[in-house]
């Protein structure tokens, strides 16, 4: 059978309401029944078997809304539990049916055969077959429909006798009531074999709306990181660039000046050199991300070796030669944190080796 650990959506809520909904109308029937049979009917022919097989019935149906709602049951037996429900659903009233007619004598069955007959089971069969044909394929409801037709046949020639001349009319009915099964199982599955093509093409369009989103998203980010990075190297790039020049000149003009005022030039000027050279730098960076035209590995090896050979340390690098795909915000991400990583490394270590593992 083709199981899944997941069912259909809402199947085993469908099931559980029928199943209940059965429940509920066979204590109904019982309670009916008791307040007839309380009016003075208790000699009736029906009445010979009616406890027996509406005790049977109400416990069958009590045992399988219990198993349904077990609160541990699907986690427990897995794909494997709605197979056992639906087994119940199936074993449990055929079986009712073939303790009732052991309970009738020749004489009722004649006057018993329109309420024991096979055509009784049709809406109880029904369920269990919606729901196969809802969850399974096509050839597991017609190993449904053969088995049930056997097994039923097979109670009612236990219970009425091979040459019973009342076994042919319960044939006629399960014959028919399979032909009807096979019939309603297909449409069942062809509308759900539809059903789940939608169901696929949504989840399709739906993943490439999420890509689509997430690189326009990119795209309005790396557009703004670009502005941002022309308007810092139209203003403030070149006012560091003009204090440079102009620092420089100052040293110039007061190299025959006091010792403590070169000093404060050459310490102006370092400054101002230093942040000329980490602007560039993040300039740079707010750019458009290596990503986008290297790839991730390649992308962290690039800007490892360019921060070793600004820390004038030896790189390290390892990495294996294919990489698997990951989602575009996660590569961002990687190579963020070897960004971040690399510039302390840069800033505070003083290393001499650098070791690049991705």
């Amino acid at each position: 059978m083709t199981q899944t650990n997941t069912f259909e959506p809402g199947l085993l809520s469908v099931f559980r309401l029928l199943a209940g909904l059965r429940l509920g109308l066979l204590v109904l029937a019982v309670a009916s029944r008791s307040i007839w049979l309380g009016a003075g009917n208790a000699q009736l022919v029906s009445a010979k078997y009616g406890d027996y097989f509406a005790i049977f019935d109400l416990v069958e149906a009590t045992l399988l809304v219990i198993y349904l709602w077990w609160p541990a049951g699907q986690r427990r037996l897995g794909r494997w539990f709605l197979p056992v429900g639906l087994l119940l659903a199936c074993i449990g009233p055929m079986v009712g049916h073939y303790l009732a007619l052991t309970r009738l004598s020749p004489d009722d069955l004649i006057e018993m055969r329109a309420l024991l007959g096979a055509w009784q089971l049709i809406p109880i069969l029904f369920v269990p077959l919606i729901l196969i044909a809802w969850q399974y394929s096509f050839r597991w409801v017609i190993y449904y429909c053969l088995a049930t037709a056997g097994f039923d046949l097979a109670l009612k020639v236990m219970a009425l006798g091979w040459g019973s001349p009342f076994l042919l009319a319960p044939t006629g009915a399960v014959v028919t009531r399979t032909i009807a099964y096979l019939i309603v199982g297909y449409m069942v599955i062809r509308l759900m074999t539809f059903q789940r093509q939608q169901r696929h093409a949504l989840a399709q369009a739906n993943r490439q709306l999420t890509h689509y989103a997430t690189t326009l998203e990119q795209l309005t980010i790396s557009r703004e990181r670009n502005r941002l990075a022309r308007e810092l190297h139209d203003t403030l790039a070149h006012t560091l660039s003009a204090s440079a020049v102009q620092l420089e000149a100052i040293k110039v003009s007061v190299e025959t000046g006091s010792a403590q005022t070169q000093s404060i030039v050459d310490q102006a000027l370092q400054t101002t050199r230093s942040g000329l050279s980490e602007t560039r730098r993040a300039l740079q960076s707010l750019r458009a991300s290596p990503l986008e035209d290297l790839g991730l590995a390649l992308a962290v090896r690039h800007l490892a070796e360019m921060q070793t050979t600004r820390a004038g340390a030896e790189l390290i690098w390892q990495s294996p030669a294919v990489l698997r795909d990951v989602p575009p915000a996660v590569e961002q991400s990687i190579y963020r944190v070897a960004q971040e990583a690399l510039e302390n490394m840069v800033r505070h270590a003083a290393a001499c080796h650098v070791s690049v593992r991705l």
